[in-house]
């Protein structure tokens, strides 16, 4: 089994990073408006980045990297603060 990080970006021109076991199913549960939250609002989404990861623990770790080399929360307001990993 695969497990991605990905990168968000919304049609407010903001980002958002997660991690997924299943990756077309998340952006499309994001899309759609089916997970509340920080990209409900924000919809539509466009997929701008993934990794794949053997393991969960690895998706998580690079996850929990790019938040924190690129700053402390989940949402980014430009794509230069993802720079650091995207």
């Amino acid at each position: 089994m695969a497990f991605w990080v990905y990168i968000l970006r919304c049609a407010d021109d903001s980002y958002y990073v997660g991690h997924t076991e299943n990756l077309e199913l998340r952006v499309a549960q994001h899309h759609s408006g089916d997970l509340g939250g920080y990209t409900k609002p924000r919809r539509p989404v466009r997929l701008v980045y993934s990794e794949k990861f053997s393991t969960r623990d690895d998706a998580f770790a690079a996850e929990r990297q790019i938040i924190e080399r690129c700053g402390s929360k989940r949402k980014y307001r430009s794509l230069e603060s993802l720079s650091c990993r995207a």
